[in-house]
C-alpha cells in the first residue's frame, strides 16, 4: 500500500512538473514570436571552435552533451548558458616554504599546465575549477617536497615534477580537468646555507687540485728516473744530451753560454 502511495505521489509530481514545463515553453514561445525579429538576438548563441557551451533548461542538462562550436538555439526564458574554455591554460604556482626531509628550509615554486577535458564535470562537479586546481597544486607541491632531502630537490627535479603531475591528474580527473605538464622552476636556499654550499664546494675544488698535483708529480718523477736510467746505460747518450742543450741555448741568441764539464774529465787533468 506505501508503495502504491509512494508511486501515486511521484506520478502526481511528474504530472505537475511537465504541466509547469509546457506552460513556461508556450508562454516563452509567444514571448519571443510577439518580440520579433528583436528576438533573434536573444536566441541564437554562437561559440568559437575551441569553445563548449553548457546548457541548462530549467534546471537540468540538456540532453546531447555540451553545445559547440558554431550557432546554436536557446530559448530565453528557460535556458542559461556556461561557456567552458578548452585550450591549455597554465598557472604559477606560489612559492612555498618547505621543511624538507633533512629539516632544510626551502622556498619552491612551479608552474603548472591543465585543460578540460569535460566541460560537464567542469561545471557539474566543482565550483571554481581554476581555484580549485591551484590550491590543490599548492598543497601537492608542499606535500611533495617535504618527503625529500635537499639533495634530492636539487638533482632530481624531472622525477619530482612527474610524481606532483601523476597526484595532480589523479586527483582532478572527477573535476573534468586533464593535467599535462607540472614544472618546478626555481628553488631558492637561505643566504647562510648558500655561503656553507659555497665553502664546501670550494674545499672539496682544493682538495681535488691538491691529489692531482701530487698525482702530476708522482708521474713525473717516474719518467725522470726511467729517462736516468737510460742515459746511464749509454755513456754517449750523455754527450749527445749535452750537444742537445748547447744547440737550444744557442738558438736563443744570449751573449753567456754556460758549458756543463764533466767531474771526471776535471779530475784527471787535476791528477796529471
Amino acid at each position: 500500500m506505501m508503495a502504491r502511495e509512494n508511486y501515486r505521489e511521484n506520478s502526481t509530481e511528474h504530472k505537475n512538473s511537465s504541466i509547469l514545463v509546457g506552460s513556461i515553453t508556450l508562454f516563452s514561445v509567444l514571448l519571443i514570436i510577439l518580440s520579433f525579429p528583436f528576438s533573434l538576438f536573444a536566441c541564437f548563441r554562437m561559440v568559437q571552435e575551441y569553445e563548449r557551451a553548457v546548457l541548462f533548461r530549467l534546471g537540468r542538462i540538456k540532453e546531447g552533451g555540451p553545445v559547440g562550436p558554431g550557432i546554436f538555439f536557446i530559448i530565453p526564458c528557460m535556458d542559461q548558458i556556461v561557456v567552458t574554455d578548452l585550450r591549455t591554460v597554465s598557472f604559477d604556482v606560489p612559492p612555498q616554504e618547505v621543511l624538507t626531509k633533512d629539516s632544510v628550509t626551502v622556498s619552491v615554486d612551479a608552474v603548472v599546465y591543465y585543460r578540460i577535458s569535460s566541460p560537464l564535470a567542469a561545471v557539474c562537479n566543482v565550483v571554481d575549477y581554476a581555484k580549485s586546481s591551484k590550491l590543490l597544486a599548492s598543497t601537492t607541491l608542499r606535500t611533495m617536497l617535504g618527503t625529500k632531502s635537499l639533495s634530492e630537490i636539487l638533482s632530481d627535479r624531472e622525477t619530482i615534477a612527474k610524481d606532483i603531475l601523476a597526484l595532480l591528474d589523479t586527483a582532478t580527473d572527477p573535476w573534468g580537468i586533464q593535467v599535462e605538464r607540472v614544472e618546478v622552476k626555481d628553488v631558492r636556499l637561505p643566504f647562510q646555507l648558500q655561503r656553507a654550499m659555497a665553502a664546501e664546494a670550494e674545499a672539496a675544488r682544493e682538495a681535488r687540485a691538491k691529489v692531482i698535483a701530487a698525482e702530476g708529480e708522482q708521474k713525473a718523477s717516474r719518467a725522470l728516473k726511467e729517462a736516468s736510467d737510460i742515459i746511464s746505460g749509454s755513456p754517449s747518450a750523455l754527450q749527445l744530451r749535452y750537444l742537445q742543450t748547447l744547440t737550444s741555448i744557442s738558438a736563443e741568441k744570449n751573449s753567456t753560454i754556460v758549458f756543463p764539464l764533466p767531474i771526471d774529465m776535471i779530475s784527471h787533468l787535476m791528477s796529471k
